[in-house]
Formats: structure tokens, sequence, C-alpha cells
């Protein structure tokens, strides 16, 4: 992939606890919730007859409602399949956390964001993420979603199992994660290769950027190459959560991942 990066810098993880109030909704989210360690559910409400689909702890309230209430707690048009679970947002898991976790594999795949906004292609992007066993999805803090009901259904139970990680500066990250051992892979259909054309690195972050605008020019540059996705011409883009499915598969094929 060309001139080696840095050596290794080690950092030191910071764990913080999550406080914010969220409520969780669709019977995969709220299950793969209450099966996590790291989040605290407080309350469930449901209606009639879902109890029977979620195994609920009997230390945690449980209250059968109507289904209007259900509606005003999570909004009328949200998919909540009879039940909400009210909990606090995930305890922040930082990019210190994320590279101390990583740095002695030998392979590791992470899923980089610039520009990405909408909570549902986020959502799809992690549940893509744990499919393809990524290790994370980081984000920048301005223009991206907080941990929400909405992002955590479109995710389907993913947020549970891979860290969402906003960070103030993306492109200051990028620069993290190539002094420790890292190739950033942009993904631009103006590249010259494609991806299946191209060794993908051993550790790799794939940097994706948004439909319209693609990656930001300064995030392009920390790109240590980009590579497009071969389309049918008169398909204009995939979106993005698509287009992201496509990359990690390739990497995945490539480096025979299995668990």
């Amino acid at each position: 992939m060309g001139t080696k990066h840095p050596k290794h810098e080690a950092v030191s993880a910071r764990q913080k606890g999550g406080n914010t109030t969220v409520f969780l909704y669709g019977k995969h989210p709220v299950t793969l919730a209450l099966s996590n360690p790291r989040r605290e559910i407080s309350e469930i409400y449901m209606v009639k007859g879902a109890l029977e689909s979620v195994r609920i702890p009997p230390e945690i309230p449980t209250h059968i409602v109507p289904r209007e209430r259900l509606d005003a707690l999570v909004g009328k048009n949200a998919v909540h399949q009879g039940i909400v679970a009210k909990g606090t947002a995930l305890a922040p898991f930082t990019l210190e956390d994320l590279i101390n976790e990583t740095v002695s594999r030998k392979k590791t795949l992470i899923v980089a964001l610039d520009q990405v906004s909408d909570p549902h292609n986020i959502g799809a992007i992690l549940r893509s993420a744990t499919a393809f066993f990524a290790s994370a999805v980081i984000v920048p803090e301005a223009g991206s979603p907080d941990e929400t009901g909405v992002l955590a259904k479109s995710a389907s139970g993913a947020l549970e199992l891979t860290p969402y990680i906003r960070v103030p500066n993306l492109s200051r990250a990028l620069d993290m994660l190539k002094k420790n051992g890292f190739w950033c892979i942009g993904l631009d259909g103006y590249a010259t290769h494609s991806v299946f054309e191209t060794k993908l690195p051993d550790k790799c972050v794939l940097v994706m950027g948004s439909e319209g605008d693609g990656l930001r020019r300064l995030t392009a540059e920390k790109c240590d190459d980009t590579v497009k996705l071969p389309m049918d011409t008169r398909v204009e883009s995939l979106n993005v959560s698509n287009a992201c499915a496509v990359a990690l598969y390739e990497w995945n094929r490539q480096h025979h991942t299995q668990k």
C-alpha cells in the first residue's frame, strides 16, 4: 500500500457513563438491548401479548399499555411491534478504546462515515458492519445523529453489538488510526480502479462519503487510496448503506474472515 505509516502510538482508554434517556423499540432491538451488559434498561412498555415474544428479566418493571401509549412514546409512524424499552444511552466507546482493543490484531476492519447524517442509513451501515465483522463505525460529531430509537431500529440490534463512535474531528481520527497501523481506503465514484481489483489492507478503514457530495476534500486527502464500485453507467450511484455493504463484503472475501 505504499510507505509505512509512523510507529504505533500508545493511547489510554477513557470510559464515561451514559446518562441520556433513550427509548428503544422493536422486538429485535429490545431483545439485544436486554442482553447487553453495557445497556441499562429501566422499564418496558408493551401491548398485551407481546410478552410471549420477548424474555424480560423479572427485576425490570413491565407495563402493559394500549398501543396508543407506545405511539406517544416513540412516534405514531415508528414500527415498534408492540414493545418499547426505556433506558440510558450506551457509555461511549472512544477512538482510544478502539485502538487499544485492536492494536495487537493482524486484521481489523473499520468503517468511517463522512457527512452521512440520515439515521436510517447509519443504522443500516451498523447492521452491515456487524454482519461483516467490522470493529466499529466512526462518524464526526457535527452533523451525525446521536443514539436514537430510529437509529437502533434501523440497525436491527447491531447498535448493541458494534461500537458507534462519534469523534470531534474525523480527519484527526483518521490520522490517529493511520499512526496505529491502519490504512484508509476511500470509496469514490471517480477513482481510477475498482475495489475488486485492489488488494485491501489487513488493517483497513473504509471511508464513505454522502451520496450527493461524496468525500470532503480534506477527508479524501487523508485516504491512502481511493477505489470505486464498478456499476452500470445507467445507475448514477448506490445508496451509501448498500455501497458500504458491498465494500465490507469484498474486504471479507479477500481476507477470508470468519468467526
